[in-house]
């Protein structure tokens, strides 16, 4: 059986408005297995904060029972607060203190003798490439910096479980792709990633299951190409390398139309789920005629499909965090 980071069942908050309460999560279901990454994603204000503030104990939950780290998150709150690390959507990096002292200073908070937390520094320091910056203060640091030495610090306690709350938000595509390396090689070691972010293709990159929250409800939930398959539009695209082969190919799975883009029209277009019953399938049958094609590819919706059509919002809309932050 597969442990769980985090078990939630029956998650509620409300808050209270001008027109009474606003119900922000509304019965919400979570497992995470350890040493994955788990996305949630959902549009501004549809609880995604408030979730990652209610599972690191920021928040107490209206109703629900949660474990996370093994704990029970009402009973257990400070065994779950030394289990876990919680990057969020804004750098908690003193601009003031040098790399170092930031990292000494969580090593302090973290009750680390003093030998252990200069050995603990070096380390990170030398995990997330910032030795040659260690003795200058963080205030000078690039933006990709500063957010490699905030989860540094998250990681001075060696937590089980880090909560990344929107973690490249604002980087340019380089510091990106070097966050979500660092990401990686935190899963391979064993830890456990809650990640929301607001870029639909980082979640398609580094989840291992994706979760998507609208109006405080979970509305779908599977891995991204699970997800892309709930999506009408997908197919698959076979090329051919005369027009006899398409016509039989044709003919044989009797559905399909040439792609009008291809200006040789010899690729056929089946619409498809993309699912590996349905490819073996279409395979079967063109075999059984006889035919093979000389290129094959599959086409399934992205992330962004998925967002708009489940959530009727564009992700690209996805990007000023002011509501979900109130919350």
């Amino acid at each position: 059986m597969t442990n769980l980071a985090i078990a939630a069942n029956g998650l509620r908050k409300s808050f209270p408005g001008k027109d009474g309460d606003k119900v922000v999560l509304d019965g919400v279901d979570l497992a995470v297995p350890e040493a994955t990454i788990f996305s949630l994603l959902g549009p501004n204000g549809a609880g995604k904060t408030t979730t990652v503030q209610i599972l690191s104990t920021l928040l107490r939950a209206d109703a629900g029972e949660v474990r996370v780290a093994g704990f029970d998150l009402a009973r257990q709150a400070d065994d779950v607060r030394g289990a876990i690390g919680v990057t969020g959507q804004y750098s908690a990096v003193d601009k003031l203190l040098t790399g170092e002292e930031n990292l000494l200073l969580m090593a302090d908070l973290r009750h680390l003798s003093r030998r252990d937390g200069r050995r603990r520094a070096a380390e990170m320091l030398e995990r997330f490439d910032l030795v040659d910056a260690a003795r200058k203060p963080a205030g000078t640091y690039s933006g990709g910096m500063r957010r490699r030495l905030d989860l540094a610090m998250t990681l001075v306690g060696d937590p089980r479980l880090i909560f990344l709350d929107e973690p490249t938000t604002g980087l340019d595509p380089r510091s990106r792709r070097t966050m979500w390396g660092i990401v990686r090689e935190l899963v391979a070691g064993g830890v456990t990633v809650f990640l929301t972010t607001q870029y639909l293709d980082e979640a398609d990159r580094l989840a291992d299951h994706i979760a998507l929250l609208d109006h405080g409800r979970l509305i779908a939930e599977g891995t991204a190409d699970e997800l892309k398959r709930l999506i009408p539009g997908g197919h698959v695209s076979l090329r051919f390398t005369d027009d006899d082969a398409l016509k039989d190919a044709l003919d044989a799975l009797g559905r399909g139309f040439v792609d009008p883009s291809d200006d040789d029209r010899l690729t056929l277009q089946v619409p498809s789920d993309g699912g590996v019953a349905s490819l073996r399938e279409l395979l079967a049958r063109l075999d059984a005629a006889g035919v093979e094609p000389s290129d094959l590819s599959v086409h399934t919706p992205d992330l962004d499909d998925v967002f708009l059509t489940l959530t009727g919002r564009d992700p690209g809309q996805n990007t000023d965090q002011k509501a979900e932050v109130s919350r």
